[in-house]
């Protein structure tokens, strides 16, 4: 009776102890393959950079100083025009000027072709020059003209603006005269900005400026004055 009894206890151990054993194989797999899971999981991709020529991959570019200069389009060519206005040696606020920019903008000059000068008593042989067009980013324009700047007088405004609009998209053709001093009676100079303007991120920006002036035989016709 006692004999089988304990064999009876043993073999009662023996079922329990393959249990335990199976339950902890069964927890220990699950943990592996846990484990495993987490270190095949791949990691976070990074954020992709801005796309080369948008306003995302400029953010130091200076943002504008005044709203006011940049909320309309007739702001925005009124802002043009006085920063770059002032009495010689006046310093011009160029980061206001770079702000009405978008930071690949441009400036360009037309340079029309010119033959061959003769000699006068104070200066040589003016040689011939053929046409081109000068382009300069806001940074090259800076470093051209504020020597200038500091050692001459300049004040030019429009005269007239012929405003096309489509969507966000704006060309304002602006006709305009510069002068030495504010007070001067007749300009040194005339001609036309086309100035090529977009309207982004609740502003308007400058994409382009390109211009010409008056010269002999080119005037500004009526309509570009009134």
């Amino acid at each position: 009776m006692g004999r089988d009894n304990l064999t009876v206890r043993e073999q009662g151990a023996n079922v329990m102890n393959r249990s335990c054993y199976l339950t902890c194989g069964v927890l220990l797999a699950c943990l592996a393959l846990n484990a495993g899971a987490q270190q095949s999981a791949p990691a976070a991709a990074p954020a992709p950079p801005p796309l080369v020529g948008t306003l995302a991959a400029h953010p130091d570019w200076p943002a504008a100083k005044n709203p006011s200069d940049v909320d309309t389009v007739d702001h925005l060519i009124a802002s043009l025009y006085d920063v770059i206005s002032g009495p010689a040696g006046k310093p011009r606020d160029w980061d206001r000027f770079r702000s009405l920019f978008l930071p690949d903008g441009r400036l360009g000059v037309v340079r029309p072709e010119s033959p061959a000068s003769p000699a006068s008593p104070a200066a040589k042989d003016a040689p011939a020059r053929k046409g081109d067009a000068i382009f300069l980013t806001p940074d090259m324009y800076v470093q051209r003209d504020d020597p200038y700047f500091k050692a001459h007088g300049f004040f030019e405004r429009s005269i007239a603006n012929r405003v096309e609009e489509f969507g966000n998209l704006i060309e304002v053709w602006s006709t305009y005269e510069s002068r030495h001093e504010e007070k001067d009676s007749q300009p040194f100079t005339r001609g036309v900005n086309s100035i090529q303007i977009v309207h982004a991120q609740g502003r308007f920006w400058v994409a382009s400026i390109l211009w010409d002036d008056e010269r002999p035989g080119l005037t500004l016709p009526e309509k570009y004055v009134k």
